[in-house]
């Protein structure tokens, strides 16, 4: 555990304020649902809760098969960073944030297919190795959930209009899942 420096008190109500430097820096936004865990010595840990981490499981082995029937990198990823990954080295994505590209087509909800000659989208802070080839966002019950992303290589060739589909299907079936 890394200290901090900062210390708050508690309200009456039993309130703690997260620093805004933190909320920033974890990407923890007004509303965003927090776990609660207690240590033998008396700890208490909060983490960022992500309802995808839940079907983490689920999510790779349909990236597994989704990698090995389009021949794709294939990703889901929740509001911050790639929970699944089948196709590509899991140290050069897995649990890298989102990049701000990425977070921004999430937030609008849009669909996306790279179209060749268009500047092309990172899908992970951490790597300007893979781009998105295909997007489509992970919906529960109106909420953005997560992304579930085709990626390409510094090639940039274009996926074809039923991969897109293909990513459209798994992210509403992610979605309904995640309602159930």
């Amino acid at each position: 555990m890394k200290a901090t420096g900062i210390v708050r008190r508690v309200d009456d109500l039993g309130r703690i304020v997260i620093p805004k430097e933190i909320r920033r820096t974890l990407k923890i936004r007004e509303g965003d649902p927090l776990e609660i865990y207690t240590e033998k010595d008396g700890g208490v840990i909060f983490r960022k809760y992500s309802p995808m981490g839940d079907l983490q499981d689920f999510a790779s082995q349909l990236c597994e098969s989704i990698g090995a029937n389009t021949g794709h990198v294939a990703a889901v990823s929740d509001r911050d960073c790639i929970i699944a990954l089948s196709g590509a080295p899991k140290r050069e994505l897995m649990d890298k944030p989102n990049s701000p590209e990425l977070e921004k087509l999430m937030e609008q909800r849009r669909n996306y297919r790279y179209i060749p000659g268009e500047t092309m989208l990172r899908a992970s802070d951490g790597s300007d190795k893979y781009h998105l080839g295909v997007a489509a966002p992970i919906l529960s019950q109106g909420d953005l959930m997560g992304c579930v992303m085709l990626l390409m290589g510094e090639e940039g060739k274009a996926m074809a209009e039923a991969d897109q589909h293909l990513a459209q299907t798994v992210a509403g079936f992610l979605g309904k899942q995640m309602e159930s």
